[in-house]
């Protein structure tokens, strides 16, 4: 009992998240993709660093000005580590949980469901484009979830982290697995492309020898704007400090089991905003659960999203943190 309790804390503590939704969005095709497989010609090819102009929530304006609606991301939080964004007519599901609880495999000890947007199902979903997988636990890559969604969409593209392989190749066969610096690009019905470049996330619970887990800077069809995301503000500094994103997608609330660090967010979300010159700070609540069993009883968090708009309102009075609203789309701009 107790190597299984060590076996399941070491593999839990990839999250606590939660959160799904209703969709939005019109049914613009996927139509093709390429890839660069070559982490030197990627690194040629700069994504493009145009600064943001303005932003708009669904219900709510936030902001008021011009850009071109191929260049808007509508960002729609579902919970957990799931999003459903749209950009250039491309829909892309993130992390998506919506079949069953939480558990890591392990529901005697941690159980968790959804507290907002609990009769979400796949049926609900809009005609999805891609599928991205930042991460290879069960928060991020969910086998029940991910199942259902094979057999639901059996020819859909996947990028994820190669170390989601051995649970990915048996579910579906058009799956691309992108190392860091590696990219791959989605056509739009425009012949333009969105482009989604792997970035190195920092390390989560993982020995330093082994591959690091992916975040993600995605770029709209004219490169007007980008976004990069990465689910446990976790990241290497002299790497994100090379990079440039328009917005940042990111919790803000820190996590330990006990004291061990889980999620990362409030001053290190902070940094992670000025790191990457960014404009718009989109803040997840990854961690808000309705949790059960003796590991989700150890979890403790620290801050909150009021906190954070603090230290932020602080250290750079110019950028904007928008609380993303489970099932409110967000768009930008």
């Amino acid at each position: 009992m107790m190597a299984l309790l060590c076996n399941s804390i070491l593999n839990f503590p990839n999250k606590l998240l939660h959160r799904t939704q209703q969709p939005l969005i019109s049914n613009t095709h996927f139509l093709s993709a390429r890839i660069n497989p070559s982490p030197a010609v990627s690194n040629a090819r700069k994504l493009s660093r145009n600064k943001v102009v303005s932003a708009s929530i669904s219900e709510k304006q936030v902001a008021g000005s011009s850009s071109s609606g191929t260049d808007a991301f509508k960002l729609t939080f579902l919970e957990v580590n799931s999003w459903l964004w749209e950009v250039g007519g491309v829909k892309l599901l993130v992390d998506p949980l919506f079949v069953g609880n939480l558990d890591f495999g392990v529901p005697l000890l941690y159980d968790a469901s959804k507290k907002y947007v609990k009769n979400f199902q796949l049926t609900d979903l809009p005609e999805i484009d891609c599928i991205l997988i930042t991460q290879s636990l069960d928060d991020h890559c969910h086998l029940n979830t991910l199942k259902a969604l094979s057999q639901k969409l059996p020819n859909v593209r996947v990028i994820a982290t190669p170390n989601a392989k051995t649970l990915l190749d048996p579910l579906f066969t058009n799956v691309v697995y992108l190392e860091p610096g590696q990219y791959y690009e989605i056509q739009t019905g425009n012949n333009s492309y969105v482009k989604v470049r792997a970035i190195a996330a920092g390390p989560v619970l993982r020995p330093p020898w082994l591959r690091p887990e992916n975040g993600y800077i995605v770029t709209s069809p004219q490169g007007q704007l980008s976004l990069y995301y990465e689910p446990h503000c976790a990241y290497n500094k002299e790497i994100i400090g090379k990079e440039r994103a328009d917005i940042v997608i990111t919790p803000v609330i820190k996590l330990f089991f006990p004291s061990l660090p889980l999620v990362s967010g409030q001053e290190d979300a902070v940094q992670l905003a000025k790191l990457l010159h960014s404009k718009y700070v989109v803040t997840m609540k990854n961690g808000d659960l309705d949790s059960k069993g003796i590991l989700g009883s150890l979890l403790k968090s620290d801050g909150t999203i009021e906190s954070f708009k603090e230290l932020l309102s602080k250290e750079l009075p110019d950028v904007k943190a928008l609380e993303s609203i489970p099932g409110v789309p967000l768009t930008i701009p």
